[in-house]
């Protein structure tokens, strides 16, 4: 059965688009079969994959009833990646959902959020994919708590600075609520990759220390550089593994995709 893995961190600008596109193109490298899922109305994944922001494309109208999941996966020119693209309508989802929560009214859990999970149904058990990759949108609202019921791993990109790493509880401790509350117990913390590091500052060494203290074996060994190339990269609508797969950024994203496999095996 593919694993789902969620992943998320609910500040922006911590290099989670950035790992989900450089994660599945290295996963898909390696033999893999990657759907990576769009769910950011910003669509940064759908455009680092060298694809347009079309209306229709995205999960909404899959969230309304109008369409399966399946129907909206696309192939791209990496080896092993498929994709579900998002665009600007997502938006409308996070507000559908509240709209959905406030009908209800009767107190009881939001059954509504586990639309991702249902529709993920037919991928998951027709085996088609080896693991399914969701970047999720950089807050805690209903679309991610959607993307959290269906996953069963959670990773944690994290920007080696302090600002981030204050943040980081409020998601695990969501996680912990969901597990046991029984929404989702299979939901299980696959680790914490830290990014932008920058070996000339302290700074960066003193975050990783510090994370590496509180999470212990859960933060990967790989850390992802602050690296100019991978910047670029998404510019061009191409990871880095195929935008300059001799740089540094690139060997790390492919060091982390090995270090990924071993941790979901």
């Amino acid at each position: 059965m593919p694993r789902v893995i969620a992943i998320a961190n609910q500040k922006g600008g911590v290099g989670k688009t950035t790992t989900a596109v450089n994660l599945s193109a290295c996963l898909g490298s390696l033999g893999k079969r990657v759907l990576l899922i769009d769910m950011d109305a910003q669509a940064n994944c759908t455009s680092g994959l060298g694809f347009e922001k079309t209306p229709n494309e995205s999960l909404y109208p899959v969230l309304l009833g109008e369409a399966s999941l399946e129907d909206k996966i696309k192939e791209t020119e990496f080896d092993g990646v498929s994709l579900i693209p998002s665009e600007f309508d997502l938006c409308a989802a996070e507000v559908e959902l509240a709209r959905l929560s406030f009908d209800a009214g009767d107190g009881k859990p939001d059954h509504h959020l586990n639309w991702l999970k249902e529709a993920l149904q037919p991928v998951v058990k027709g085996r088609r994919f080896d693991v399914v990759l969701i970047d999720c949108p950089p807050s805690l609202g209903k679309l991610t708590l959607s993307v959290l019921i269906a996953a069963t791993g959670l990773l944690i990109p994290l920007q080696c600075e302090y600002y981030p790493l204050e943040g980081i509880s409020s998601i695990t401790d969501l996680m912990e609520q969901l597990k046991s509350s029984g929404v989702n117990r299979k939901l299980e913390l696959l680790g914490v990759l830290m990014t932008m590091y920058d070996s000339r500052t302290n700074l960066s060494r003193m975050v990783v220390a510090e994370v590496r203290e509180h999470f212990g074996a859960k933060v990967f060994r790989t850390v992802i550089p602050r690296a100019t190339r991978v910047a670029e990269s998404p510019s061009h609508g191409k990871p880095i593994l195929y935008y300059d797969p001799y740089s540094a950024g690139s060997a790390a994203y492919e060091v982390a995709a090995g270090e990924m496999l071993k941790r979901l095996a």
